[in-house]
């Protein structure tokens, strides 16, 4: 009896060794202990750049729904005839990647971030959540990383919180802080991460502009007068500049294997309306030599009628967009100035709206480097450009359309809040002619977070494309 009490007693010492054992042998040598700021912030640019640029929440959903591109085979996205799984990237890396990583950067001790990188890392976050609102609608935001189960913020709680978080940010933010290292955006000048903050302000303000003009009215102000100033020219641009394969633009890495995109016919018929000069840097010549100018492909066609227009006659998007190193531009110049103009022309600041629309137009034509200033006065000249004092959101929502080419996701949230230039649904869409007002939820929200999805659709309406959201609903 005693010998067998002792081959147990071996027996579980024996266990508790290689017990111990397999939890060395299962530490990941190369892992960082502890995650370091300057990492994470180079992985939340890098991330959330290709996560704005890249096919799911840009050229295959949101740049097809404004027509700025357009499907020449595989037409589902652009006829609307999607599901609850085409939409979840924006989602699940926004909630699990960016914010995640985010989040960590603002709970580490001082000794780990400065406060600079934590004022850049509510800025990022503040980005996020509005890119995330401004797609869905109501969203986690107050409970977003604290549970498992989070509730919904109504849209209006969103846009109200992320200008409360701005201010913060502002108040974290100072060249006096300490340097910042892994900024890949501003290489680490909080001069500009500062004008940054108050143009997302501003962007704000204009978005609750229908809903809450008084609150809107007073963010702009705040935006405005705040002793940093908003992006003030071309260099201080909020982009993340890509290089080679594999850190190479998404849409570049895309057209190397498929050739399924065209720019919209819409597009290219509105830049040769206006003589747009703009239309050689955004579309490519078709490979057919004998067709001689710009054509774009039309949208919502069915994969046939598509596949028709013939792919050698219809002309891709510019090379501009399409090259490793083009930048993925996240807040211009020439958006900050159309929300001055606009702030102007609702009577939120004061200034000349229409001279704010011109110095707008002006620098998008910078932007892509047109710089000859006779070309711009005859452009800006012109009966169909000349700035519409008595329609200000035609004006400025039609060459807001123009300028943003490229970045889906905020020509979408600026179409739909402005209502301009009008656009048709295609002949073979599937929505009864109606564009699509917002994304699905992901359908994992239904089984993983079901009680608070309720929730949020029972308040906002049903989980549909055609819904539209708080910001936007007459």
């Amino acid at each position: 009896m005693l010998k067998k009490l002792s081959y147990i007693i071996l027996f579980a010492v024996a266990l508790t060794s290689c017990n111990d054992t397999l939890d060395e042998i299962n530490k990941n040598p190369n892992a960082t202990e502890t995650p370091l700021a300057p990492y994470l912030l180079t992985g939340t640019l890098k991330q959330g750049a290709d996560l704005y640029w890249g096919a799911d929440n840009n050229f295959n959903s949101s740049l097809l729904f404004v027509q700025h591109w357009a499907k020449i085979q595989y037409t589902e996205p652009d006829r609307y005839d999607v599901s609850n799984t085409s939409f979840t990237s924006l989602w699940n890396t926004g909630y699990a990647t960016l914010i995640t990583d985010l989040n960590t950067i603002l709970n580490f001790p001082d000794s780990q971030a400065n406060s600079n990188y934590k004022g850049i890392a509510l800025t990022l976050r503040s980005w996020t959540f509005l890119l995330l609102t401004d797609a869905y609608g109501n969203i986690p935001y107050k409970e977003a990383g604290l549970k498992v189960t989070p509730a919904y913020n109504t849209q209006k709680e969103v846009y109200t919180g992320l200008l409360e978080d701005l201010k913060q940010a502002q108040s974290l933010l100072s060249p006096a802080n300490g340097a910042v290292t892994g900024d890949l955006a501003y290489k680490g000048d909080i001069v500009k991460w500062k004008k940054l903050v108050n143009s997302l302000r501003l962007r704000i303000a204009l978005r609750i502009s229908a809903k809450e003009p008084a609150l809107a009215k007073q963010a702009a102000i705040d935006a405005t007068t705040d002793p940093a100033g908003v992006i003030s020219n071309n260099s201080e641009i909020f982009k993340f500049v890509y290089t080679t394969s594999p850190q190479q633009n998404p849409a570049s890495a895309w057209f190397e294997t498929r050739d399924d995109f065209r720019i919209s016919k819409t597009m290219v018929d509105k830049l040769y309306e206006f003589s747009d000069p703009r239309l050689p840097i955004y579309a490519q010549l078709p490979s057919d030599a004998s067709v001689g100018k710009y054509v774009g492909g039309a949208n919502g066609l069915s994969n046939s009628d598509a596949n028709s227009q013939g792919f050698a006659k219809t002309s891709k998007p510019g090379t501009y967009f399409l090259t490793s190193a083009s930048p993925a531009v996240i807040v211009s110049y020439s958006e900050v100035l159309f929300n001055l103009s606009e702030a102007v022309a609702r009577g939120y600041i004061p200034g000349d709206a229409e001279q704010l629309y011109k110095s707008a137009i002006t620098a998008s034509f910078n932007q892509f480097g047109i710089t000859d200033a006779a070309v711009i006065s005859n452009y800006l000249n012109q009966a169909t450009v000349k700035y519409d004092a008595a329609n200000y959101a035609k004006s400025i929502g039609t060459q807001k359309w123009i300028a943003f080419y490229g970045q889906g996701l905020d020509a979408f949230v600026e179409w739909r809040r402005l209502d301009y230039p009008v656009l048709k649904a295609g002949p073979a869409t599937v929505l009864d002619g109606q564009i699509p007002s917002r994304f699905f939820y992901p359908g994992t929200e239904q089984s993983l977070n079901g009680a608070s999805y309720q929730a949020a659709i029972t308040a906002q309406g049903k989980d549909l494309l055609t819904t539209k959201l708080w910001f936007d609903a007459n």
